[in-house]
């Protein structure tokens, strides 16, 4: 007796498979199941597009030849006639899909019956002629007809496709097959970091990578992922964000960089936080936070043009509107315009019992000792960011908090940063940069300090950093956007889960 008549059945070896395996024995037995030579020269949306809008007379007598391939996705069978729908990787009105008319007389008796077994989901090449149905409906009237590959999973009912959410993200490969919307979607988020990467370009910024294994994180404020090098025996982390290495590059002459980069905070997940994420980052020497923030405006505005084609968004069911320009206010300002504090913008006291009442607590949040500036962040975050729908710059961060930032010349205990809100949510940040070697220094050590003290999101003090400013760096501002949220904006999606093609999730089983 064979061992494989004891080894349980696995849990997706459902007769439908075993159906479909059977199949494939079949035609292993034929021949080559699996081709290698199969050279479709056309895509179905190209064909609607430049043939879709003539009429049943003045296409058929042309009999034009035209050859396809995709995935099976609809299936008629009609005795001597059949249909089948089949699916490329084009994009168009159509969704990439174009109809196949089978019959004995175009593909032979023997190749029809063969058809008539194939299953939903099988990719399939066509040659044939272009014509119309009764219906109007574009078609090839196939002349040969050819099983590529043999698919051994049945796809999700055709009319609802995945349903489970989950699925969609741990199965995408699933979803961009089964839904139209997926495709297009993920399809936008190219064209837009296409657009974003040509517009960095056309503006004299230099492209570059850095790395994505450091030996001290830096950058910003966050937790990062800890592994081991081998070779070199020492304790690695997971690039964080880009920052400290682009900077070093306008010290060594680069005056415009920036980098389209991935990186990795090993902190929690969310709607809007995935661990490994797309952002960009982008430096330029002789340039301060308000030239930033006109620039980002315009970046902004030409990722929206070139994915949407529109500056009149909207997400979640209310508009967007990116054509005004952005509002600009202090952190101080924001309060004052979006509560009801007043003039206690101003009383530590009066925040810190508001901040109290809010739910904030006084072990856990650190109230007692905060400054002014610290405290009306505090109260900002908790009252004010979901109310930024219009895209907002908040400006002028404590300079406690922003280690990097170089601080305002007249008011000293903050800085000249910003965060950029759409919809409630931060896009961006960025700031004219900390180009005093001591004081940067300083401020490092004050993130040691704050990390000895049990804050894990604190900075490391990254001596070589301090080393390359020592040699000087030009004035210069540098901003970080981040790519997943503008995604979300400009496809409309809820989660930042629906436009990372492969998000983090638990592992099966």
């Amino acid at each position: 007796m064979s061992t494989t008549e004891h080894t349980p059945a696995a849990p997706d070896d459902n007769q439908l498979m075993a159906e479909r395996r059977e199949k494939l024995q079949a035609i292993r037995a034929r021949g080559i199941a699996f081709p290698n030579d199969v050279k479709p020269e056309h895509r179905a949306a190209e064909l609607v597009a430049q043939y879709d809008h003539l009429g049943k007379e003045a296409l058929d007598p042309q009999a034009i030849p035209v050859s396809v391939a995709g995935r099976m996705m609809l299936k008629r069978v009609m005795g001597k006639a059949s249909f089948a729908t089949l699916q490329d990787g084009s994009f168009g009105p159509s969704g990439g899909r174009i109809q196949v008319y089978i019959t004995n007389d175009g593909v032979g008796e023997d190749v029809h019956a063969d058809f008539k077994h194939w299953d939903l989901g099988d990719i399939v090449a066509a040659t044939g002629t272009l014509f119309k149905t009764k219906t109007g409906e574009l078609s090839i009237h196939a002349k040969s007809l050819r099983l590529v590959t043999k698919s051994l999973r049945p796809l999700p009912d055709k009319f609802h496709g995945v349903a489970d959410q989950e699925v969609k993200y741990r199965q995408r490969y699933v979803d961009l097959i089964t839904d139209e919307a997926a495709r297009q979607r993920f399809a936008a988020r190219s064209k837009a970091v296409s657009s974003i990467r040509q517009f960095m370009v056309d503006h004299g910024f230099l492209e570059v990578e850095t790395p994505m294994l450091h030996p001290i994180p830096g950058g910003a404020n966050a937790k990062p992922f800890i592994t081991h090098h081998n070779a070199l025996d020492q304790e690695m982390f997971l690039r964080i964000a880009p920052e400290l290495y682009l900077k070093r590059l306008i010290v060594g002459g680069f005056e415009k960089v920036f980098e389209i980069n991935r990186s990795y905070r090993n902190e929690g997940i969310s709607v809007r936080h995935n661990p490994e994420f797309t952002m960009m980052e982008f430096y330029a020497a002789w340039w301060n936070y308000q030239d930033l923030m006109d620039y980002t405006e315009q970046l902004i505005r030409n990722a929206a043009t070139q994915a949407c084609g529109s500056l009149q968004l909207s997400y979640a069911g209310k508009p967007v509107d990116l054509s005004q320009p952005f509002e600009r206010l202090t952190i101080r300002e924001a309060i004052i315009k979006h509560t009801e504090a007043g003039a206690h913008v101003d009383d530590a006291a009066w925040l810190t019992n508001a901040l109290k009442k809010l739910g904030l607590s006084e072990d856990k949040n650190r109230l007692s000792g905060r400054t002014l500036a610290s405290l009306q962040v505090l109260y900002f975050e908790e009252t004010v960011e979901d109310k930024l729908w219009q895209p907002t710059f908040i400006m002028e961060h404590p300079t406690e908090i922003s280690p990097l930032a170089r601080a305002n010349d007249q008011r000293p205990e903050v800085t000249e940063r910003f965060e950029l809100y759409i919809t409630g949510r931060a896009f961006g940040n960025g700031f004219s940069e900390l180009t005093d070697a001591p004081e940067q220094a300083a401020r490092f050590h004050a993130q040691a300090e704050a990390k000895d003290a049990g804050d894990d999101e604190a900075m490391f003090f990254d001596a070589d950093f301090v080393r390359a400013l020592e040699y000087g760096m030009p004035p210069t501002g540098g901003c970080g956007i981040g790519i997943d949220r503008l995604m979300m904006l400009l496809t409309d999606s809820p989660s930042i889960r629906d436009v990372i093609l492969f998000p983090a999730l638990r592992r099966e089983g």
